[in-house]
């Protein structure tokens, strides 16, 4: 199965009330500002959109709207984040009669299942649907490491169209291109690896601080497709600092802090995650602010 996936596709935060229910319209009108910088499509309910803080039907809800508001500009996935098997098929199932134009799929949260638990994982996701689906590898959040030669046992299925590699190690991307030759599309799943990445082949990059920074984001994803290094180089060296936030265990919390720094949405997350306090928030915000007062010049 061929997607033509490439580009900048931001794990959208989700926006929520004073009392943690849905704020839709926050949500829509944050996306319209990333669309509006030019990022190539979209991943709502991903780790950055906090997926397994909201029930079902808020899942539904949400991407219901985002998928119509978007209107087809650009592509729409929706993260699979479930417990069981069987949840995740449900929600594949859902997404897709919901008009969504692919799913990345996590392998089970919770239980830490071992290499042929996750790839019939995959594989029973898989055959609940018929759309392409991004495989998303992060060990380091997630503690299940879906390795190149699993990639290899799984490339008999042609709806694993893409690979997210977040596994913290750039030298998987070329592992993977040596083994598979051109058979998935690769993006990059960690911020702060996003240049390494696509020097190594990555075509495109989930990211999260793009919520914040749609333009400057834009910008360095155009220098690369320019092969303009040098100046790639500089605005990737000032986002860095930045892009370090995406790798915390706090990522949620960094990444709406930086937002609604930015003028994008609110701080607010779901229990049990809470507000940022003291030396901690301080810290992070002298970091954000620290990049507002020294961005680049972007021509109009």
């Amino acid at each position: 199965m061929t997607v033509s996936w490439r580009g900048v596709f931001p794990a959208v935060c989700t926006q929520f009330k004073a009392d943690e229910s849905l704020d839709v319209p926050a949500t829509l009108k944050h996306i319209d500002a990333m669309l509006e910088a030019g990022v190539h499509g979209f991943v709502m309910l991903g780790s950055v959109g906090e997926n397994t803080t909201l029930e079902p039907a808020e899942k539904r809800e949400l991407f219901k709207a985002a998928v119509d508001h978007v209107g087809k500009r650009v592509p729409v996935l929706t993260g699979v984040a479930e417990y069981t098997t069987t949840q995740a098929c449900r929600w594949a199932a859902d997404a897709a009669k919901l008009g969504a134009d692919g799913l990345m799929v996590l392998p089970p949260m919770v239980y830490k299942s071992d290499d042929r638990e996750t790839i019939a994982h995959f594989r029973t996701v898989a055959k609940a649907t018929d759309l392409p689906i991004m495989v998303y590898n992060n060990p380091p959040a997630y503690k299940v490491d879906i390795t190149p030669e699993m990639f290899v046992e799984m490339a008999d299925e042609p709806k694993f169209a893409c690979i997210k590699e977040s596994s913290d190690n750039p030298r998987r991307i070329t592992d993977i291109i040596n083994l598979t030759k051109d058979r998935y599309v690769i993006f990059a799943g960690v911020d702060d690896l996003f240049l390494e990445c696509v020097m190594l082949g990555a075509v495109g990059w989930v990211s999260g601080l793009v919520n914040a920074f749609p333009a400057e984001n834009r910008l360095i994803w155009d220098l690369v497709q320019a092969e303009m290094w040098k100046e790639a180089r500089e605005a990737y060296r000032w986002y860095t600092p930045l892009l370090h936030l995406d790798t915390h265990m706090k990522l949620v919390q960094y990444i709406k802090l930086a937002s609604a720094e930015c003028g994008y949405g609110t701080e607010r997350c779901r229990a049990p995650r809470l507000p940022l306090v003291g030396e901690e928030r301080e810290r992070i915000l002298s970091v954000i602010r620290q990049a507002i007062a020294t961005r680049p010049k972007l021509k109009k």
